[in-house]
């Protein structure tokens, strides 16, 4: 017996009270069965023929959203929980797009077929509510006892060719082994190009999951490695492998191998923020690409001069690729430009100023993370032993300077030039710009001293003119 929150159970009993069966299906059966939790919902209402029967059951439970409705679909948002409830149903892909699909719902349909149209076995288990029993009609208990993800049906699977990055998910998630009949069948679909035809939003979500749930996310760019999808979706990721660094600096071998330790490391890194953290992923995942264009074997030794600069435009293309969200892209550019710095000022115990230059080009509380990442994800001694000082450091010299989370704020403003009886001009600029850099070199730190400076500067502008 599964154990269902307060609120799930009343919405339960609600659609039983109109004789309705729901059956609990997918990943929230799984999870529970795992000993994980999961706030998305999956509910087959058996036994009734038009969702309008459960509109007026549910809408005194939440957000109700009929959007899905001729698919069959109803979702609904309760609390801290997101229900998607849908009728019995059979679908046929008519096209290339993830929304081209006939769907005929049937009241009656058997749980068996109902979850046919499911990718894995581990996700077509049933909680039958009324009877209070598991619906386990192709053995999904058996492979998650085996650790193991396979599909259920040749046909069903491949109607969705977004199962294989769902796969490569799984396996990243929950340290699941791929099936061997699934991993081929995958590989057929990449080798057919059929992930081609996927949204860049789709694939998006896909690595959003892994990123913000596996504990492992290199085992899922692992097998996309084996299965051809790195090469098919990511080239900048594929363009990583046979790329060699010096070797005592990276034991572990070429940049790929170092990429995917990093992104281990950071998916260690814990934020009730979700953009934070994919800030910090992707950074993490494409804080090397400029290794790929950049790495030369010079006097015997293999360099990568430039790797950080050249690096910023591979990610912007990749990363456009994958998402609209520009806020996120914007975070994650200097991050990749910078993601050294951190070392480096540490060993040269740099002055104040570079730190304050540094801030105002990049949040140092997420460059530390991603520069953190970069030195642990490596096999050397230090790494081994989590050893990177660079980073509370660095941490406690800005958090003197109070640039730690933001860039340094302007003492001299706009106003403070036209209360000297200046009128607004091209000259402000030029102003307000000198007055910064004198900021930043410490020179000026209070209003007082920034008023000063004003006024020597305007009697030497003056005396020039």
């Amino acid at each position: 017996m599964i154990t269902l929150p307060t609120q799930l159970s009343k919405i339960m009993q609600s659609i039983l009270n109109i004789g309705a069966s729901p059956v609990i299906v997918g990943g929230y059966v799984r999870d529970a069965l795992m000993d994980q939790e999961s706030k998305d919902i999956d509910i087959e209402v058996f036994g009734i023929d038009k969702l309008d029967d459960l509109v007026a059951v549910l809408h005194p439970f939440g957000s109700l959203k009929e959007v899905g409705k001729s698919f069959g679909v109803l979702k609904l948002s309760c609390e801290d929980y997101e229900l998607d409830i849908s009728l019995p149903r059979v679908e046929k892909k008519i096209g290339r797009k993830h929304t081209d699909f006939s769907v005929t719902t049937h009241a009656q349909l058997s749980f068996k077929e109902a979850a046919r149209r499911r990718d894995f076995r581990m996700n077509a288990i049933g909680y039958d509510v009324k009877s209070a029993t598991l619906l386990d009609p192709y053995n999904g208990i058996g492979d998650i006892k085996e650790r193991k993800i396979s599909h259920i049906d040749d046909k069903t699977f491949q109607e969705d060719s977004l199962r294989v990055l769902r796969a490569l998910g799984f396996a990243a998630r929950f340290s699941f082994e791929i099936d061997h009949m699934t991993k081929e069948l995958c590989k057929k679909m990449v080798q057919e190009g059929e992930l081609s035809h996927l949204s860049k939003e789709r694939i998006f979500e896909e690595i959003k999951k892994i990123f913000l749930k596996a504990k492992k996310p290199s085992i899922a760019f692992h097998i996309a490695d084996e299965l051809g999808i790195n090469k098919e979706l990511f080239p900048e990721i594929d363009a990583l492998k046979g790329v060699k660094q010096r070797e005592e600096y990276h034991p572990e071998g070429d940049v790929f191998t170092h990429t995917l330790m990093a992104l281990d490391v950071m998916s260690e890194f814990s934020s009730e923020d979700e953009k934070k953290k994919l800030i910090l992923m992707f950074a993490t995942l494409c804080h090397d690409f400029g290794k790929a264009t950049t790495t030369k074997l010079i006097e015997g030794v293999y360099r990568a001069y430039g790797h950080e600069v050249a690096g910023v435009e591979i990610a912007e293309n990749f990363l456009r690729r994958m998402t609209d969200d520009k806020s996120l892209i914007e975070a994650v550019l200097p991050l990749v430009r910078y993601h050294g710095e951190p070392g480096k000022f540490y060993k040269e115990n740099v002055s104040e100023a570079a730190i304050r230059r540094l801030a105002n080009r990049v949040n140092i509380s997420l460059l530390v993370e991603v520069s953190r990442a970069d030195s642990l994800g490596r096999t050397t001694k230090d790494a081994l032993e989590g050893k990177f000082p660079a980073k509370e450091w660095l941490l406690q010299r800005a958090d003197e300077l109070d640039v730690k989370q933001s860039a340094p704020k302007a003492i001299l403003l706009g106003r403070h030039l036209l209360e000297e009886g200046l009128k607004p001009s091209s000259e402000f600029k030029k102003i307000l710009d000198s007055a910064f850099e004198e900021q930043l070199e410490g020179k000026i730190t209070t209003l007082d001293d920034a008023k000063k400076w004003l006024k020597k500067y305007l009697i030497q502008l003056r005396t020039s003119n």
